[in-house]
């Protein structure tokens, strides 16, 4: 199984603005700081705000901001509204299958039992363990903690 990249970089997003905690965080500066488009973290931003994981505040000095603490947003929040699918064989898909094992077989439940290992893990991840195992992080992420010190979030 393969996390998609609409995945990735909405964790990295997550973690950008859990880094840059107080302030609201511009897709631009997130963009830079990853190398990767502008129009594509816009595209992840827009199921992340619907979901409740981010908040957008619109205007010249908008920008993006996590509407709970970090330690209440679990990877497993992210991978469930970003992966479109959790398939991981054909047994697993609605609509008509061609296995003859498809109600028999222990490869459906092993997989599955994998599955919700995989998710059960995600859950005990949180942005802020992320963003708390690398201590340099708002340096690595280009955040100046100088021009706008850590404050209370408006």
């Amino acid at each position: 199984m393969r996390l998609t990249k609409q995945t990735n970089y909405a964790v990295r997003m997550l973690m950008y603005c859990a880094a840059n905690d107080g302030h609201l965080s511009r897709v631009p500066e997130i963009a830079k700081a990853y190398g990767v488009s502008e129009l594509f973290l816009f595209k992840i931003l827009q199921p992340l705000n619907k979901a409740g994981l981010v908040e957008t505040v619109r205007g010249r000095n908008g920008g993006v901001r996590l509407p709970k603490p970090a330690a209440d947003i679990s990877l497993f929040d992210i991978v469930k509204v970003t992966e479109d699918s959790f398939a991981m064989a054909e047994c697993f898909e609605a609509g008509e299958i061609d296995c003859p094992l498809v109600d028999s077989c222990g490869l459906n439940a092993a997989l599955r039992k994998a599955l919700n290992a995989f998710f059960e893990v995600l859950q005990q991840y949180s942005i802020d363990d992320l963003v708390k195992a690398r201590p340099q992080i708002n340096f690595l992420l280009g955040i100046d903690l100088l021009t706008h010190p850590k404050t209370a979030a408006a």
